[in-house]
Parts: structure tokens; C-alpha cells; sequence
């Protein structure tokens, strides 16, 4: 049986640490960990979209992971995000992972050609055969994807005990409550829909600017536990208007990100790995503007 402890709370989707020269750096991506562990999240998600995984070979996602492990491992929960666009190259990545001693491993299902059910089944099983004694966590998003999570899918899965839980990022937010009744803890993934999410019976959240106002989302999910709907909602809100300045750059939110981290005298992560789109010099005004939205928004909820 799991520990379910270990999975409550807020997890920040890690984000790839570049030097500048565009290499994996894993000076910054040790003093990325450090600097989330110093905010009092519970945990890390590695690996996974705001990881910038497609855009990576598996030796870069290989020295990423051991480096927040090097760093945060045993003070953080972490879960591996292991998923490739092939089973063997995944199974690489998962006994990699459970080599280093992470929590739990986490994959979205194969992209680019549908697949049947019995197929991505057989996929995410393939993989978890490669961590045998490490929690298995099922990536829910459609929207990128291209294929949804099911309840025939997911009955299929929980016939293996290592499969524990849903990484939940659709956006209908009563799939949190079907993969609950089936058992299984889920977690919710759009940040927008934090406070939803908890509501519906998330036992926490993983996303994708929780790395930029971590205190925001530790503040909702405080509230929420206290049954302080109102303020916690008001601060779902703000955080709504925040990712919305943040997505209104040219260049791409995870770019946007990293400079706010700067800002706020964080380490520097570098920018994006191509074909996502750096900042331009217009964008500077959206990071100045998502910087000072934050730190408005701390100074008056936290």
C-alpha cells in the first residue's frame, strides 16, 4: 500500500534549466530545485511538459533528474515524468528513475498515431514493469495528447497494483471525481482549476506556473483545508489573471516564467528550447507586468 501522505499538496511542474548556450544545465537545474524546496512546496513533478521532455534526448532528461535528485531527493516527493514517443526509450527513463529512488514515475499516453486502448494500456504497463517497485501515476491531458483517459482505460490499468493515481490536466473537472471512484487518487492539473479541483477531491495539484507564485497556490490549498472558500477563491482568481498576462507574450509562457523567476531574485533557468518561442524585447513588458501581479498578490494574500 502507498503512502497516500506523501502525494497531498502542491508540486511544481519542474522546468528545464538551459545554460546559455542551450545545453541542460544541471548547476541551475540544482539551484532551480533548492530555490522551490526554500518555498515549502511538497514536491516536485520532473520531466513533464513544463520539463520541455519532447524537446529533449533521453541522456538530457537522464541528467536533469539525477540532478534534482542530487539535490532535493528524500526532502521532496518527486515524480519522474518517463514518457517517450517509444516503449523502449520510456523503460530506459523508468528504470533510471527507480535507480535514483524516486516516489512515483508518471507517463501521458503514446502521441502522434491514435492507438486502441488495449495498446496504450500495454504501453503504460510496459513501463511500469521497468520500475516494478515504484508507484505508477497515469498523465491525463487530451488537449495535447490527443487521447483521453477512459473509464474502460483506467479499470484496465488499476488491475496493476503500482498504478495509483491520475495526473488529471483535462479540462472537464468532474474527471476527477470518475477517476476517484475508481479508487485511485488523482491530482488536479490545470491551474486555472486548482481550487476546483481540491473541491472535486484532489489531493493536490501539479502545475505548471506553481513554480512562479508557489505561495499563491500553497495559500489556496491552506484556505481550502480551512474551509475558507471566499478568500481562497479570491485568490484562485487573481492567480487566473496572472497565467492570462503570462500566456499574452509573443514568446512562450515557460519563457515568460523563467524571467519572472529572475525577477524575483530566483536562479537563472536560461530560456526555451527551440522550436518553442524565446522572448522578445516586447515581452519584457508582460514579465514586468506578471512579476509586479505576483508580488502584489503575495504581499496581500500571504
Amino acid at each position: 500500500m502507498f503512502d497516500i501522505k506523501k502525494y497531498q499538496g502542491i508540486f511544481p511542474a519542474f522546468y528545464a534549466c538551459y545554460e546559455d548556450d542551450g545545453s541542460v544545465s544541471p548547476a541551475r537545474t540544482r539551484a532551480l530545485a533548492k530555490y522551490l524546496l526554500d518555498k515549502g512546496v511538497k514536491g516536485l513533478y520532473v520531466g513533464g511538459s513544463s520539463g520541455e521532455c519532447i524537446y529533449q534526448s533521453v541522456a538530457e532528461r537522464k541528467t536533469i533528474l539525477e540532478n534534482v535528485m542530487a539535490e532535493v531527493g528524500g526532502k521532496l516527493t518527486i515524480i519522474a515524468h518517463v514518457a517517450c514517443n517509444n516503449t523502449a526509450d520510456s523503460q530506459e527513463l523508468a528504470r533510471h528513475a527507480e535507480s535514483l529512488g524516486v516516489d512515483a514515475i508518471a507517463s501521458i499516453p503514446p502521441i502522434y498515431f491514435h492507438l486502441p486502448e488495449h495498446a496504450i494500456a500495454k504501453y503504460w504497463n510496459d513501463i511500469s514493469a521497468a520500475a516494478p517497485n515504484t508507484d505508477f501515476i497515469i498523465y491525463n491531458i487530451p488537449q495535447l495528447a490527443g487521447v483521453a483517459l477512459s473509464i474502460p482505460l483506467i479499470r484496465e490499468m488499476i488491475k496493476n497494483p503500482r498504478v495509483i493515481g491520475v495526473k488529471n490536466s483535462s479540462m472537464p473537472i468532474q474527471d476527477i471525481q470518475m477517476w476517484k471512484d475508481e479508487g485511485i487518487i488523482v491530482f488536479n492539473g490545470p491551474d486555472e482549476q486548482l481550487l476546483g479541483g481540491l473541491s472535486m477531491g484532489a489531493v493536490g495539484g501539479i502545475g505548471g506556473t506553481y513554480g512562479a507564485m508557489p505561495e499563491l497556490y500553497l495559500k489556496i490549498r491552506e484556505l481550502f483545508l480551512a474551509g475558507k472558500m471566499e478568500e481562497a477563491r479570491e485568490i484562485q482568481n487573481e492567480a487566473c489573471r496572472i497565467i492570462y498576462k503570462m500566456c499574452s507574450a509573443h514568446g512562450n509562457m515557460y519563457a515568460v516564467i523563467k524571467a519572472i523567476i529572475r525577477r524575483q531574485g530566483g536562479p537563472d533557468c536560461g530560456s526555451v528550447r527551440l522550436p518553442l518561442a524565446p522572448l522578445t524585447a516586447a515581452d519584457e513588458a508582460v514579465v514586468d507586468e506578471a512579476a509586479a501581479m505576483i508580488s502584489a498578490a503575495i504581499a496581500k494574500y500571504c
